[in-house]
């Protein structure tokens, strides 16, 4: 599984990818969590506000910083 974290690196991209690291702990799964920086790259996944949150190329969510449950309710269905 890989997860990507779509934001300039602000506090909230940083906390984000954090809440992703504990969720996936949680949960004992495992996967790489990848931070993308370019806009360009971002536009290509067409959200408009970041941070983004992407599990295996599917966006899940823009614009806020889940919390670690709201994240591992969405790892659990994949």
């Amino acid at each position: 599984m890989k997860i990507k974290i779509l934001g300039s690196g602000c506090k909230n991209c940083v906390t984000l990818a954090k809440n992703a690291e504990e969720a996936l702990k949680d949960l004992g799964m495992e996967a790489e969590i990848i931070k993308v920086t370019d806009f360009k790259d971002i536009a290509s996944y067409g959200i408009m506000s970041t941070p983004g949150f992407v599990i295996d190329e599917e966006v899940v969510s823009y614009g806020k910083v889940l919390k670690p449950a709201a994240i591992k309710e969405i790892l659990e269905k994949k």
